[in-house]
């Protein structure tokens, strides 16, 4: 049985803070690799999971993720935000002298 080689995909997803993210753009091959380099060129985080982006590649463009996927897409869009120092509009992280 011969394996041929793993597509590479990008998915790209919009957050505006509010409503569920939503797929803003998706590709494999050529297109996934020019999805990571305008990632990089504008300082976008990116996140590898190779599982993940074939599930998101298959909802259409301007969808909004489904709700089985809101905790993880929640924890990577709170580590982008830690890279950047960043933190959600409303947000108001404890109190370092807050012993809870």
């Amino acid at each position: 049985m011969s394996h041929s080689k793993p597509i590479d995909t990008a998915v790209a997803l919009n957050y505006d803070g509010k409503n569920a993210p939503k797929v803003s753009a998706k590709g494999e091959d050529e297109l996934a690799r020019k999805i990571i380099e305008v990632a990089e060129e504008h300082g976008i985080p990116l996140y590898h999971d190779e599982k993940l982006a074939r599930t998101l590649s298959r909802l259409e463009l301007g969808t909004e993720i489904p709700e089985h996927l809101y905790l993880t897409i929640a924890e990577i869009i709170a580590f982008a935000y830690q890279l950047r120092n960043k933190v959600p509009e409303g947000f108001t992280p404890p109190s370092q002298d807050d012993p809870s």
